[in-house]
């Protein structure tokens, strides 16, 4: 069965369920705005693993799969339309790739029993199910990424980094400032100098922050960007010969749209990840034939094995897992939202798994429970290799600090419990 795409405009008219049996999953993709240039290698990941169950496998249990995906443009009022106008499809669960539109469907998608999942990004306090029952965001977090980010100019530090200066250089919104309340915490355990730089949307007037930055000489520059923003801010830092290897960027500031047009000056930026680059996998070898040779790959297939591309892969990869998860636990292969819920609360990840579906060392262990919907917090570093045109990983993937993150994160999830009336527990 061929994918179904949609745009906003005409989302509603899958507003009744299929009438034959299927798994209905969404994509609210930006294809279109100042953002799409990230967005449509995500989207395309996403459509053509879908593509490739259906083409292979006959979709998930032998249910064919039926894939909305409804345009946002990455604005928020968008995203919550495309919510409305297609949760009646049946759909099974929503990964919105936006924290501003995970922050509205949160409570909109609790109330209607549906689940959300999202993937690095969204509200980290979601980690905590006992409060955001549906929602999941595993494998890691913004909070683990920061943490993550500072571990690493520890280990090149000999473990101390006090009286170091750090920068964040982040877009001015939601995204943008979630790393700041960890990168404080850090600040106080290991003594560095936090400096905040905030850069306004869409991120393409970057000349002030980039001149203090020239002026105070901090010793690292993490990144929260997203779109032009993350190319700008690259250029501007090889304008002033900041050293790229102390330049570090968040996943959504890691893709090769980063850092291809500053050409050789962007040699040894450094990203953090949650999973690998490249197609040397082989499930790549079965996109290829299953997908790309049937002229069914959703894009012109040359974004295949870029960052982007196989996060979008990676994101249906673990939509798919976990709907196979929700068959077995209710020996149904039709699903409904809730059952939906139950698969990605008790997804288990393992590297044995991973071999089986074709990405051996793609990704990270870990295992989904009620308490815990955001998994271990493993998180690595990538480096960019102007010479190969490629990220390489330099380091493995490593636990951030649950020590500093987890009473933030129940600090947050018992703010939002309050707020919202609800009552921690498991069913």
């Amino acid at each position: 069965m061929k994918l179904k795409l949609i745009t906003a405009v005409t989302a509603a008219i899958v507003a009744a369920a299929p009438a034959m049996a299927e798994l209905t999953f969404t994509a609210l993709s930006y294809r279109t705005g100042p953002y799409a240039a990230n967005g449509i290698p995500f989207a395309d990941g996403y459509q053509d693993y879908f593509t490739l169950l259906n083409e292979r496998d006959g979709g998930i249990g032998g249910e064919p799969v039926n894939l909305i995906e409804c345009e946002t443009g990455y604005n928020t009022e968008k995203g919550v339309e495309c919510y409305e106008s297609t949760k009646g499809s049946g759909a099974l669960v929503y990964q919105p790739l936006s924290t501003g539109i995970t922050y509205q469907l949160i409570p909109k998608a609790t109330a209607d029993g549906i689940p959300v999942h999202s993937m690095g990004y969204g509200r980290t306090s979601a980690k905590n199910g006992e409060v955001f029952r549906n929602v999941f965001n595993y494998p890691a977090n913004y909070w683990d990424g920061a943490s993550v980010g500072i571990k690493h100019l520890l280990d090149i530090n000999g473990g101390d980094i006090s009286g170091k200066k750090v920068a964040l250089v982040y877009h001015n919104s939601a995204y943008g400032k979630e790393p700041i309340r960890t990168l404080e915490e850090l600040a106080k355990k290991h003594g560095y100098e936090l400096t905040l730089l905030p850069v306004d949307h869409p991120g393409q007037e970057q000349k002030s922050q980039w001149l203090q930055i020239r002026r105070d000489k901090p010793d690292y520059v993490l990144m929260w960007g997203w779109g032009v923003m993350n190319q700008v801010a690259i250029q501007e830092a090889v304008n002033i010969r900041y050293p790229m290897e102390n330049f570090i960027g968040i996943w959504w500031s890691g893709s090769e749209n980063d850092v291809l047009p500053a050409g050789d000056g962007a040699n040894g930026y450094k990203a953090l990840t949650f999973h690998a680059t490249g197609a040397s996998y082989p499930l790549f070898d079965d996109i290829k034939t299953h997908v790309v040779d049937k002229g069914k790959a959703a894009g012109a297939g040359d974004q295949i094995g870029t960052a982007l591309y196989n996060r979008g892969l990676y994101a249906a990869m673990l939509a798919a897992e976990a709907a196979k998860t929700a068959q077995a636990i209710h020996n149904t292969t039709a699903l409904t939202p809730a059952q939906m819920r139950d698969g990605m609360e008790n997804l288990e990840i393992t590297e044995a798994k991973m071999t089986e579906l074709g990405l051996p060392g793609f990704g990270p262990s870990f295992k989904v429970s009620c308490q815990n919907h955001g998994g271990d917090g493993l998180v690595a570093v990538v480096q960019w290799d102007y010479a190969s045109k490629s990220w390489n990983m330099i380091s493995d993937f490593q636990q951030s600090d649950q020590d500093v993150l987890n009473p933030l994160i129940a600090e947050d999830a018992a703010a939002y419990a309050a707020e919202a009336g609800i009552t921690p527990g498991c069913n």
